[in-house]
C-alpha cells in the first residue's frame, strides 16, 4: 500500500461541495469540460512518458487517446499527465542512472494528484520498470500499457531487427561493410515508432508487467501501430475504471507468487539480463526480495521455450502468432503459480482456460513445448564465486556453448576510455582464450551501469574469425546483444569488490553450469594488491543523492530509502 497515506488518495476532490471542490471543478471547466463530465466519476490519471527525446515512445499520444476513450466508455474521467522520460540511445551516462528519479517522479505525481487510479504508458527500457516501481510505492490502483514493438525492417534483402546492429557494426569495423552501406543501414534500422523489435529489455519488461497482472493479458506483443494495440488501449482504460471501483492496488498483484512467475517467464523466453535488476527493484518496493540462490534454482528448473531474437532466429511477430505471453505461461504448466492474478482480475488459472487450445494447434517453431524445449534449463545462469561474492549473471541461451566452461588469462581494461583506446591495438596481448575484463562501470563507477558489458572482440582476433569470447564486467549489456558475457559482477570494483584487484594475466574460471565465477589467484597475493581507486563522490544535485543512496545490483540498484523496510526473501516465511 502507499507509503504516503496522508496525501489525497482519490478523486473525491472533484465532488466535494466546499471551496476546494468548487476550485477543482472550476479549473476543469476552464479547460473546456462540462460539469457532467467531472462530478461523480472515477478519476483516472494517464501517466505518460511521451517525449520527442524518446522516439520509441512517440506513439504514446495515440495510445493515450485510445485509453481516454476506454475510460469514458466505463464512466470515468481521464486526465493525462507527463513525467520525465528516459530514451535508451540518448540519455548519458545511462538511463539506469535516472531510472530511480523517474520512479520518484511517477510516485509523487500519483500520490499528490486527485486520481482514483492510473494507467502507466511507457515503453523504452527504463520507463516500464520506473513506472512499475513508482506505482507500487504510490499504492493506488494501476495498470500498464507498453508502447509495443516497432515493425521489422529490411536490409540486404533480409528481415532487419535491432539486434542485427551488433554483427553489422563488427562488419563495418572490419571493413566488410562500406560507408555507403553503413549509411543505408542508418536509414532503415529503426523503421517506425515503438520499442526494439526483439526480446530486448523494453519488451521483456512489458512481458513482466503482463505476467505480474499489471497489464492486460495478450497486450505486450501487439505491434506498436496496429489497430489491435489501439483496442488494447481502450480495454486498458476500461480496466482502470474497474480497478478504481474495486480498490485493488499493485500489492494485490505483485506478490511472491507472481514474482516467481515473472522470473520463470523471463527464463522461458530468454529475456534481457537487465530484467534481473529491474524485477528485484520492483519486488523491493513491496517488501519482497528474490535473491540470487532462489533465482538460480528457478532458472535451473525452467525450460527455454521461445526461440526468438536475439537468442533465436524467429521474430516477435512469430511469438505473437503462437499465442504470446499467455501461451508461454500455459506451456510452462505446473511451473506457473496460476493462483496469481492476471491483468483482468481473474486468476491465471481462470484466464488460461482458453489458451489450453494452443497445445493442440499446429507446431509453431517460435514457441516450443516443455517436451521439446530450445534448452532444457538455464536461459540465465546466476553466478557466485571469489570474483563475484554477491553474484553475477550470464545469458547462457545467447552464448557460444563451448565458452560456458572456460579458463583463461585476464586482459583488464579500467573504464571505457581505456577500453576504447586499446581494444584494437595490434600489440594487445590477447588471444581467443583470453578473458576480457572491464571494470569501473558498475552502479557507482559508471555511474549507473552503462550497457557496455558486451566488449567488442579485438580487431586482430575478429579478422581471424573469432566471434565470441568470455567477457566480464560490473556493467550491464543491452537486451538486444548476445555473447558469453558475464554481467553485474557484485560488489562492483568501485565498491571494493574483488574485480578491483584483477591484473593482466590472472586466471579466471567460469563454470556456468555450476554457477561459479572464480579468480584463481592466491589470496595472499590478492591481499598485497592495492585496489583501483574509487571515484570521487559528487557534492551536489542528483549526482550526490545517487552516490550516497544507490544499492548494488543484487538489491536492484534502487535507492536505499525507497526500498521497503520489511524485506522478505523468497523461500522465507513472510
Amino acid at each position: 500500500m502507499s507509503q504516503n497515506s496522508t496525501r489525497p488518495q482519490n478523486g473525491d476532490a472533484f465532488n466535494a461541495d466546499d471551496r476546494d471542490g468548487f476550485l477543482h471543478r472550476a479549473f476543469m471547466r476552464g479547460a473546456g469540460r462540462g460539469e457532467e463530465s467531472i462530478r461523480d466519476r472515477p478519476v483516472i490519471g494517464i501517466c505518460t512518458s511521451w517525449s520527442e527525446l524518446n522516439p520509441c515512445n512517440s506513439g504514446l499520444r495515440r495510445l493515450a487517446e485510445a485509453v481516454k476513450r476506454g475510460v469514458i466508455q466505463a464512466g470515468g474521467l481521464p486526465l493525462e499527465f507527463p513525467t520525465i522520460s528516459l530514451a535508451e540511445p540518448f540519455i548519458r551516462p545511462t538511463t539506469l542512472y535516472l531510472r530511480n528519479l523517474m520512479a520518484m517522479d511517477v510516485e509523487e505525481m500519483i500520490t499528490a494528484s486527485p486520481i482514483d487510479a492510473v494507467v502507466l504508458l511507457g515503453g523504452c527500457d527504463k520507463t516500464v520498470p520506473a513506472q512499475l516501481m513508482g506505482a507500487a510505492s504510490a499504492g493506488k490502483p494501476a495498470i500498464a500499457l507498453a508502447a509495443g514493438p516497432r515493425a521489422t525492417g529490411r536490409f540486404e534483402g533480409k528481415p532487419l531487427t535491432i539486434d542485427d546492429l551488433w554483427p553489422l557494426s563488427d562488419r563495418h569495423r572490419n571493413g566488410e561493410l562500406d560507408d555507403a552501406k553503413w549509411s543505408e543501414l542508418e536509414g532503415c534500422l529503426i523503421p517506425g515508432v515503438g520499442t526494439c523489435n526483439v526480446l530486448g529489455t523494453a519488451v521483456t519488461m512489458a512481458l513482466i508487467a503482463e505476467t505480474l497482472g499489471m497489464a492486460l493479458p495478450g497486450s505486450t506483443l501487439l505491434p506498436a501501430t496496429s489497430a489491435a494495440r489501439g483496442a488494447a488501449a481502450e480495454g486498458t482504460g476500461r480496466r482502470a475504471v474497474a480497478l478504481a471501483r474495486s480498490g485493488q492496488t499493485p500489492d494485490d498483484f505483485i506478490t511472491s507468487t507472481s514474482l516467481e512467475n515473472a522470473f520463470r517467464m523471463l527464463c522461458a523466453v530468454g529475456g534481457s539480463t537487465n530484467a534481473v535488476i529491474h524485477l528485484e527493484a520492483i519486488a523491493g518496493r513491496l517488501g519482497h526480495r528474490l535473491g540470487l540462490d532462489t533465482m538460480a534454482e528457478w532458472s535451473r528448473t525452467t525450460p527455454v521455450l521461445a526461440d526468438v531474437r536475439p537468442s533465436g532466429p524467429y521474430l516477435l511477430e512469430d511469438l505473437q502468432d503462437a499465442g504470446g505471453l499467455p501461451a508461454v505461461l500455459d506451456r510452462l504448466g505446473d511451473l506457473i503459480r496460476t493462483d496469481a492474478l492476471s491483468g483482468t482480475g481473474e486468476s491465471w488459472s481462470e484466464f488460461l482456460v482458453w489458451t489450453s487450445s494452443t497445445r493442440d494447434t499446429p507446431h509453431n517453431p517460435a514457441l516450443r513445448t516443455a517436451d521439446d524445449p530450445v534448452f532444457a534449463s538455464g536461459a540465465l545462469a546466476l553466478l557466485r564465486g571469489s570474483l563475484a561474492p554477491d553474484g553475477a549473471v550470464i545469458k547462457v541461451s545467447a552464448a557460444d556453448p563451448r565458452l560456458l566452461s572456460h579458463r583463461g588469462r585476464a586482459v583488464v581494461f579500467d573504464g571505457l576510455a581505456d577500453l576504447n583506446a586499446r581494444i584494437d591495438d595490434p600489440d594487445l596481448d590477447v588471444d581467443e582464450d583470453s578473458v576480457l575484463v572491464l571494470r569501473g562501470v558498475g552502479p557507482l563507477g559508471g555511474p549507473g551501469m552503462p550497457e557496455v558489458g558486451q566488449l567488442p572482440i579485438p580487431k586482430k582476433l575478429m579478422s581471424k574469425g573469432v566471434t565470441d569470447m568470455v567477457r566480464i564486467s560490473d556493467a550491464r549489456m543491452s537486451g538486444t546483444a548476445t555473447g558469453a558475457v558475464v554481467l553485474h559482477v557484485a560488489p562492483e570494483s568501485a565498491a571494493g569488490g574483488p574485480l578491483a584487484l584483477v591484473q593482466d594475466g590472472d586466471v579466471i574460471v567460469l563454470d556456468a553450469t555450476a554457477g561459479r565465477l572464480d579468480l584463481d589467484v592466491d589470496p595472499a597475493e590478492l591481499a598485497r594488491r592495492a585496489p583501483t581507486p574509487a571515484p570521487t563522490p559528487p557534492t551536489r544535485g542528483f549526482a550526490a543523492l545517487y552516490h550516497r543512496h544507490i544499492t548494488q545490483s543484487p538489491q536492484g540498484c534502487d535507492f536505499d530509502f525507497l526500498t521497503s523496510t520489511s524485506l522478505t526473501t523468497q523461500g522465507e516465511s513472510s
